[in-house]
């Protein structure tokens, strides 16, 4: 085993993260790995959407640039760099990150794109899901792909193969973080205990700046210093699966007990049991204590055998989304708002007679609480939003015509029309047995 600590760096927490923090890390971070998680269970939808329109597409959009933006950097660093930015498509993300490391002149530059975790053909009419009751049969819609939640044992062998970069899929948050780990340390498949330490470094970085102040500020309540600076995290990993959460100095943001508690807990169902497909992690001994200025330690973590089965996201074409809206200011302007949802509502449904998934809502009033019990005080500036979605593209139309006809068949006081029209997607969670899955790597050269 290493005796080493391990630097490792997040350049992305979600698929549109900021560019610039992660430029930064590669540049100054002193990193031995720089991880890109960049895939939600609708990014992955939309991703076979997008290689369904174009073969060589279905990858993360944001991939050119943010290896434009790093490869030199991490290159001249020594640091590595490990994401899920191949999303429905990691073997053409792989090929275009050898173009770019040519362009850049960084000859030798090895890529290996992770395969596997694409199931769909394992998926059928039948196959029940696991957040509700029903089968895919049940759904009404197009399935375009479902993928597997892969872990560690995934990427070990690419980055055993030497891999400069790893380009994969689906892979399961954390385990982009455990697996340099794994690798570096040499720890066993079957060390629970330092793999439910790994994974809780992985979860507490995988987030981005939510856990170096960004999601975290509340003005008044949780103040943070220079937001609009605010800075990627860094995870400094002992052999013992220990470890310290900070940040580059000079950024904004901050890292502090709170900060930490709060990501600890974040989509954590249950601490004593947080499921991935390397282990079932014990976040309940944790324990949280401040070091220095922007520097957490962390330690106590535990874990045991890992979950029989793996976790797949099916995927479905759920059509459009049509969004339109019209605004209305100045005296009672929320009871003309009111009314103008009221007859929109009425000539969608009882004249136009449209299918589809409808909502009404009042921005300033109702749009976040539609169902909760909430004061509504009076407002002189109501924002009218309607949203549709349907298979038909007619019924969308529709929708956006007659929102759009309230600026002349009133109430009085509206204007400001957008509509827009965006593809959309609809998701479901299934489990299948581990040995129907077998992932595979290919390595480029640059």
């Amino acid at each position: 085993m290493r005796s080493d600590t391990i630097r490792l760096g997040c350049g992305a927490g979600f698929s549109s993260d900021r560019l610039g923090p992660a430029v930064d890390l590669a540049q100054r971070g002193a990193l031995d790995y720089l991880v890109f998680e960049c895939l939600g269970e609708r990014t992955m939808a939309f991703g076979h959407r997008d290689r369904m329109l174009d073969p060589a597409r279905g990858y993360n959009p944001q991939l050119r640039a943010r290896m434009r933006g790093v490869l030199a950097h991490c290159h001249a660093n020594g640091t590595k760099i490990i994401t899920n930015m191949g999303v429905a498509n990691p073997r053409a993300a792989a090929l275009l990150t050898v173009d770019i490391a040519r362009e850049l002149g960084l000859s030798g530059l090895r890529v290996a794109c992770v395969e596997g975790d694409d199931v769909t053909h394992l998926i059928g009419p039948d196959t029940e899901f696991m957040d509700h009751p029903g089968a895919v049969k049940d759904v009404g819609l197009r399935m375009v792909g479902a993928n597997v939640y892969l872990g560690v044992e995934a990427l070990l062998p690419a980055l055993q193969a030497g891999a400069d970069v790893v380009i994969a899929g689906r892979i399961a948050d954390p385990a982009l973080f455990l697996s340099p780990l794994v690798h570096r340390f040499g720890w066993a498949l079957d060390d629970w205990t330092a793999l439910g330490r790994g994974t809780l470094a992985g979860h507490l970085m995988e987030c981005g700046m939510q856990v170096t102040g960004g999601y975290f500020a509340d003005p008044g309540f949780k103040d943070v210093p220079r937001l609009a600076d605010c800075g990627f995290p860094i995870a400094e990993v002992q052999p013992d699966g220990s470890f310290v959460i900070t940040k580059l100095d000079d950024t904004g943001g901050c890292v502090t007990p709170a900060t930490v508690k709060e990501q600890l807990l974040y989509e954590v169902h249950d601490p004593a049991a947080y499921l991935t497909p390397d282990v079932t992690a014990n976040f309940r001994g944790v324990s949280v204590a401040e070091v220095g200025r922007d520097r957490v330690r962390v330690s106590g973590a535990d874990g045991s055998a890992r979950p029989d089965k793996l976790k797949v996201t099916i995927g479905f074409d759920g059509g459009f989304l049509g969004e339109g809206g019209v605004s209305y200011a100045g005296p009672n302007a929320r009871a003309r708002a009111e009314l103008a949802a009221d007859v929109v509502r009425e000539r969608l449904t009882r004249i136009n007679q449209l299918g589809g998934d409808l909502r009404v809502d009042l921005i300033g009033l109702n749009s976040l609480h539609q169902t909760a019990e909430v004061p509504m005080s009076d407002s002189a500036d109501v924002r009218l939003h309607v949203a549709l979605r349907s298979t038909d593209r007619d019924d969308i139309d529709t929708m956006l015509w007659e929102v759009e006809s309230l600026l002349c068949c009133g109430p009085a006081g509206g204007g400001g029309y957008r509509g827009q029209v965006t593809p959309c997607v609809v998701t479901h969670s299934a489990l299948i047995a581990r040995d129907q899955v077998s992932p595979s790597f290919e390595v480029f050269v640059a």
